[in-house]
């Protein structure tokens, strides 16, 4: 379970592009983590990301509170703020979209 209660909202206050599709987030608590996406960018809505200059035209939205892309996709902020509590059931999710694109 997450470590967040429902009630809670924690935003990105700013985010930096590392190497290949990773990301360092701030949150509005302080709470920093670092996530590669790239086991995730699977389906119709996340597979054009993989285009490296397409996925660095990610744009932090204030009015959401998360990161952006051009595409119109997005990740709840929620999700990325307590990323260890969900990282294993999002990259699961992945798979079941294109089971061959990850190693298990």
């Amino acid at each position: 379970m997450p470590n967040t209660p429902l009630d809670t909202y924690h935003y990105i206050t700013s985010f930096v592009f590392l190497d290949g599709y990773t990301i360092r987030f701030i949150f509005s608590d302080g709470t920093v983590q670092i996530i590669d996406f790239e086991a995730l960018l699977h389906g119709p809505v996340f597979r054009p990301l993989r285009n490296a200059a397409l996925f660095r035209q990610a744009w932090l939205n204030a009015e959401t509170g998360t990161i952006e892309w051009p595409t119109g996709a997005d990740f709840n902020p929620v999700v990325l703020h307590d990323w260890p509590e969900y990282q294993k059931s999002m990259e699961q999710a992945a798979r079941r979209i294109m089971p061959e694109a990850i190693p298990v």
